[in-house]
């Protein structure tokens, strides 16, 4: 038998560098991403939730920064223009309510306060009533949520009735009585802060069923999952359950309702600040603002439409915001 004519070539045995792409390859190929690395990716690719994103974000700089920004366009919210002022009709002289460029958002008929320094002023309360509101009921209508959830029994059956006759009770109508008989002065505040806290207290108060209701129910699904009946298998007390287990998968559900909460925080204080109930005066609020804006709208209308126009682009971001949050962290809720 003869010899074949060619040898069969030998495999040339892979290069150092071939194998390192290799390698690189199959750890990039493998490589896991958290479920916030999804959530934000998701959210980045919804331009009108970035917007909005933005726009909050800017707001509760300028709400940060509102002496600062003040100073900036030399105006103070409390400083009266009276030469700025017809003295027949009490209205702004010029066009635009007095817009010119040392007040760009014109002044207030019969006192002639900056307009522009005012609202930068009022973002102040209202962020801050909405988003401590917020906290007060999040934190309530977490915690009782989780309790009537996982305990359930005469404990879920307790709750669910508070939440439900809160959910009936009348809070404008609640808050206009107690404001009456408000002290000016309460743990050591006194004034607007008076004010300010009792709004803070009974928003979030009368606020955490809604979310008490959503965290009840998404606990009522988990308890049953397998991790759970292995913890308990384990030797796990109820509050390693309730804290360890449990809460961490609520956190999703939590921030999508805390983001949709905290407009309608904003505009229940601009409300109770429009029928006077809110901050006193002289302190700059919006609804504050919109209420005085009503004996002026025939002949000064910009003083109604900035204090609307700055309500308005603020529930509207968060809105959007916050159905960016949902879509990201519950994709399936969309469809």
């Amino acid at each position: 038998m003869t010899a074949p004519l060619h040898e069969p070539a030998a495999e040339a045995a892979p290069s150092a560098a071939d194998e390192a792409a290799v390698a690189a390859t199959g750890a990039k190929a493998v490589q896991g991403r958290s479920l916030g690395r999804i959530a934000w990716e998701r959210l980045k690719r919804d331009k009108l939730a970035l917007t909005g994103g933005i726009v909050v974000l800017v707001l509760v700089l300028v709400a940060v920064l509102a002496p600062v920004i003040a100073h900036l366009v030399g105006q103070d919210p409390e400083t009266h223009h009276e030469d700025l002022i017809d003295p027949l009709f009490g209205t702004p002289t010029g066009s635009l309510g007095g817009i010119s460029g040392e007040h760009l958002l014109g002044v207030e008929p019969v006192n002639g306060r900056d307009i522009f320094a005012r609202i930068v002023y009022g973002a102040q309360i209202s962020l801050l009533v909405g988003f401590l509101s917020a906290v007060v009921a999040v934190v309530i209508g977490t915690v009782l949520g989780i309790l009537a959830g996982f305990f359930g029994g005469w404990v879920d059956a307790v709750i669910s009735r508070i939440m439900d006759g809160l959910l009936a009770f009348p809070q404008l109508l609640f808050i206009i009585a107690l404001v009456s008989v408000m002290p000016d002065r309460l743990l050591g505040l006194t004034g607007t802060s008076v004010r300010v806290l009792l709004m803070i207290v009974v928003i979030g108060f009368f606020g955490w069923p809604y979310i008490g209701r959503v965290v009840r129910g998404q606990t009522l699904s988990l308890r049953e999952r397998e991790y759970v009946d292995a913890a308990r298998s384990l030797g796990a007390g109820r509050f390693y359950i309730l804290f360890k287990e449990l809460l961490p998968n609520l956190v999703a559900p939590i921030i999508v309702y805390t983001t949709m909460m905290i407009p309608t925080n904003i505009l229940t204080e601009a409300a109770l600040s429009f029928l006077g109930v809110g901050v006193k005066p002289p302190t700059a609020s919006w609804g504050q603002m919109l209420s005085t804006a009503i004996d002026y709208y025939d002949s000064d209308p910009m003083y109604m439409v900035v204090p609307g126009v700055a309500i308005f682009i603020t529930v509207l971001a968060f809105n959007l915001f916050g159905d960016g949050v949902r879509d990201a962290l519950d994709p399936k809720g969309s469809r």
